[in-house]
């Protein structure tokens, strides 16, 4: 079984909209987008309903180290919409290629510059020892003639032209580990319509008990095949009701045992805020799952990666304020299941929002899942 990561709640940020980058797991404030927000486009950003900036709920740094995949730079985002009515999500994958992609040119064009700079150096550096071979080659005839006055000042005219760029080196290191103004909370734009959820920062511990608990409550449904064969055999004349009784009551049984083992995954960890498992299987609370369908980019069928469990609004409803509140009371949901491309493929650089420093920008799909009223034969299964 593969390996279940939990996000557990760590410490509130000292602002909703303090500034974190990429790579930081959290829940709630701003995303930390790897580029200016300015080059995504409006429809990752805004709900496609009413309109309104979608606001942030949780953002996974989730890099893939398996083969044949190897993405390092790779961030999944959940947004959600402000507007209660509209119950929209959104899951927003950003990465750049790894090793099953292109390379990366910026790198490479980089790398590549330092080589020619360092090459360039050294060739200097060769043909100036190189020169001064051949002077003290050409001068030996005139070595009685050399002025050691001037000799002093040509060799101290060198040594400060020799530590000029030294100097500029340092200067601009110092420049950038200048925090800048930017980096102030307060400095930080924000659209005047949007709201920020309270916000804080998530630590991963691996859920060992998914190992060993594919199990729970399995007995239930052979159970009740048990007795409904022996009444059936009886009261041969009760047979056609009695089949239809025992269909409802084992199909609400197994809508029972999904969110009883739901809930019991949930209770042994109460304080995680989401579940990642790439590739595996999403914890149900209901048995009805939409589809997730293909890939929009590749064609390629989705699998699951990453959802969100309740316990998330509960801590968000701890730190909310005003609009906050409201937002987070009409959040019935007990998971958000987040499906993403099973190739993790990217856009190429032809595309229209793949131009960001080779940043590839790809919306996935969300699943909600919400509680459901037992159905009166369940109700007759518990308590009869």
């Amino acid at each position: 079984m593969r390996e279940v990561i939990l996000g557990l709640p760590g410490p509130w940020a000292d602002h909703n909209l303090e500034l974190a980058d990429h790579y930081t797991t959290k829940i709630g404030g701003l995303p930390d987008w790897p580029f200016p927000e300015s080059s995504l486009g409006l429809d990752f950003i805004e709900c496609g309903s009413c309109r309104s900036k979608l606001c942030l709920i949780s953002q996974v740094y989730a890099p893939i180290h398996g083969a044949p995949l190897k993405i390092e730079e790779r961030v999944i985002y959940v947004l959600g919409c402000p507007n209660p009515p509209c119950r929209s999500w959104r899951a927003i994958r950003v990465q750049k290629p790894g090793n099953c992609g292109e390379p990366e040119l910026v790198d490479s064009q980089a790398a590549s510059a330092i080589v020619s700079s360092s090459a360039s150096e050294i060739k200097a550096s060769n043909d100036l020892y190189s020169f001064e071979a051949e002077s003290e080659d050409d001068g030996d005839d005139d070595d009685d003639d050399i002025n050691l006055e001037e000799l002093g000042r040509a060799l101290f005219e060198a040594a400060s032209l020799a530590s000029k760029p030294a100097k500029q080196d340092v200067k601009s290191n110092t420049e950038t580990k200048t925090i800048p103004p930017s980096l102030n909370p307060n400095s930080r734009k924000v659209d005047a319509t949007s709201m920020e959820l309270p916000c804080f920062y998530v630590y991963s511990q691996e859920d060992k008990s998914s190992r060993d608990s594919s199990a729970v409550c399995s007995s239930y449904p052979s159970l009740s095949a048990e007795e409904a064969q022996a009444k059936d055999s009886n009261d041969p004349i009760e047979e056609e009701t009695w089949e239809e009784e025992r269909y409802e009551y084992d199909k609400a049984l197994s809508a029972d045992r999904i969110y009883l083992k739901f809930k019991k995954r949930l209770d042994k960890w109460p304080e995680q805020c989401f579940r990642y498992c790439f590739g595996g299987k999403p914890l149900l609370a209901t048995g009805d799952i939409a589809d997730p369908k293909t890939c929009d980019l590749c064609g390629e069928p989705r699998h699951f990666e990453l959802q969100l469990m309740s316990p998330l609004v509960y801590f968000l409803q701890e730190g909310a304020i005003g609009g906050q509140r409201n937002l987070l009371e009409n959040w019935n949901w007990m998971t958000l299941i987040v499906y993403t491309c099973s190739k993790s493929c990217f856009q190429r650089m032809d595309s229209e929002v793949a131009n960001l420093h080779q940043w590839s920008v790809v919306e996935e799909t969300v699943i909600a899942q919400f509680e459901k009223p037992l159905t009166k034969s369940s109700c007759l299964g518990y308590f009869s």
